[in-house]
């Protein structure tokens, strides 16, 4: 399906809500843009929740600590470094 969309003054482009609905796209959801001769196609993509996998892991460490595994709390706190 080709729909035609229109740039803004600040560079964003519109994906048409039919197409939207169909692709289950939502607010916040990332893509890759892939330069191809002649245009540009763009790749939905999955970004880890980085911040709070760390925070996760930061408070996981901590309990370690709390119940004396200090070693597991050590050899994360040493990837971070």
């Amino acid at each position: 399906m080709e729909e035609l969309v229109k740039m803004s003054s600040k560079g964003q482009l519109v994906v048409p809500n039919i197409i939207r609905k169909r692709e289950r796209f939502k607010a916040n959801d990332r893509f890759v843009a892939f330069e191809i001769y002649g245009g540009v196609v763009f790749k939905r993509v999955a970004i880890p929740k980085f911040k709070m996998d760390v925070k996760l892991q930061i408070i996981k460490s901590d309990e370690d600590i709390k119940n004396g595994r200090v070693k597991k709390a050590r050899e994360f706190l040493k990837e971070l470094g």
